[in-house]
Parts: C-alpha cells; structure tokens; sequence
C-alpha cells in the first residue's frame, strides 16, 4: 500500500512527526493517514449518563486532535491525500496493525496526550521493536537540509534492509549516502600475547563487509553520492555523532552482525534518546 501512517497524540512532537510524514508523502506521491488512539472504553456503549457526557467531550477533543494534524499535514505538503482516523486500543497495536501494509509509520518523540496520557514517547519505542514496517521516530529540532542520509551497517540481514531504505530516501531526496560501520573489540581477560589481533589490522575486513553490503543498492541507484566509514569506536557514540550532520538516521530495528561488537538493534534504540536528526528502524526481510 502506497500510504504513510502518522500517529498523534495532540503534542508539539506529533505535530512535528506529521509534517515530516507529510513532507515523506509528497517525496514519495504516497497518502498520509493520522491515526489517534483513545483507551478504548469511549467506543463502548455508556450506562451511566455522566459516562456518556464524559465520553462525547473526549470524544469531541480526538476529533479536534485529527483535525487539527490534517490540517497541519495538508498546510505543510499541499496537494497530497490526507485522511484521519481516531479509534480505540491500545497505541502500539493499534499502530502496528494500521501500518501493517504501509510504507511506513512514522510517530513523535517524548510526547504526551493532552486527553488521554497517551504517551508517544513509550509508544514509539514500542512500535520500534515490534512493528513489521519501517518506523520513523521524528524529534522537535526544526527543520533540517543537510542533504545527507547516515546509515549504520554491520552486514547483518537487519542492516541490508536498512541500507536498502537509506539509498531509497537519499534518491526520494536528491541526497548523499554516509554508510557507518562501528565496531569495538570483545574484552578480554587472557593474557595480552594471548589476545587476538589489534582492531586496526582488522580494518580491511570491516571495509569489505561495509563494500558488499553496499555494492548492490550502489548499482540500483547509480546517481546517489556514497561516503564509506569504518570506525573502531562505539556504535552508539560514533552514530549520534554522524546524526548530528544528518536530515535522517537509518538503523536496523533488530540487527546483529557477524562480528563481536556490533550490535545495531540495541544500538537502534539507543538512537531513539541520542541522535539529532529523525531516527528510522527498520526490521530485517520477513519481520
């Protein structure tokens, strides 16, 4: 399905989560869909009248939340298909089942509802880990046009889908490629003449895992500019900083590559609290 899913909760963030998504459509010539969850008992039929006037005026406020989103999406991207929906559930299901056919779903961070104490920020977090689609989770930094894509590799199955959507939002944007590989060596406690080889004479092998994971979306997407990285350093500390130069950071939601050390799933949801930029998780073929 060619569609975005947007999930709002009435904050600043998610407001900011919808633009972005809109801004995503328009690339994309996909719709957009804002979806807001209530608990789920104001879709149950009242018994009590003083449950039902409580019930219209909650009601009443998530129509107002989804209006007032689609008019920000409609403002900010015109032109592209805006619809809104408010249901009932709990968030993150609710979520990973409306986006279940989607492009991706794309939530705020740190956000709470002003109705309900949905919270975005635990949500997106959720829907991170467990959703089958890719998941964009968008901070409140303002607008950004670096014309760059950072993308975090460690030649997993998790990090080949990452790669693949990272080249696919480099292209959509007219933006460069900067592939991260990051890797620390294992502790050890055996005798230093007993350890393995020093990480820089594993440089070569690092840059080919990095090269191959490359190799095919640089031949499918011929005119996006690719920038290679291979850093002995902590994932988490070597992508926060890249991020801070990114419009988008790509990660594999539940990524672990073949060498010690790289571990992008965690990592990926580290990025969620530490990156500067829009952190997208994306979950290996078959999640």
């Amino acid at each position: 399905m060619n569609q975005i899913i947007v999930g709002v909760d009435g904050s600043d963030q998610s407001i900011a989560a919808t633009r972005w998504a809109s801004d995503e459509a328009r690339r994309r010539n996909a719709s957009l869909r804002v979806v807001y969850v209530v608990t789920p008992w104001l879709f149950d039929f009242p018994v009590d009248p003083r449950a039902g006037a409580a019930r219209e005026w909650l009601l009443k406020g998530g129509e107002e939340i989804v209006e007032r989103a689609v008019a920000a999406a409609r403002e900010n991207s015109p032109g592209i298909e805006v619809t809104g929906v408010q249901k009932g559930g709990q968030a993150a299901e609710v979520l990973i089942e409306e986006a279940q056919d989607a492009l991706m779903l794309v939530v705020g961070t740190r956000g709470t509802g002003t109705l309900t104490g949905l919270v975005l920020g635990s949500v997106s977090l959720q829907v991170a880990s467990h959703a089958g689609r890719p998941t964009v989770v968008v901070h409140d930094s303002g607008p950004a046009d670096h014309g760059e894509i950072v993308v975090g590799v460690d030649g997993s199955p998790g990090s080949g889908a990452a790669v693949g959507f990272a080249f696919e939002e480099a292209a959509s944007r007219g933006a460069r490629v900067r592939a991260v590989l990051a890797w620390t060596h294992p502790a050890s406690t055996v005798p230093k003449e007993l350890r393995p080889d020093d990480p820089e004479s594993r440089t070569a092998e690092r840059e080919r895992v990095l090269a191959e994971s490359l190799a095919g979306w640089r031949e499918r997407f011929p005119q996006v500019v690719v920038t290679q990285e291979v850093v002995h350093q902590r994932a988490v500390r070597a992508l926060a900083g890249a991020s801070a130069g990114a419009d988008l950071l790509v990660v594999g939601s539940r990524g672990r590559g073949g060498f010690p050390g790289l571990l992008l799933g965690s990592v990926g949801r580290a990025m969620l609290h530490r990156a500067h930029c829009p952190v997208a998780l994306v979950p290996p073929p078959g999640a």
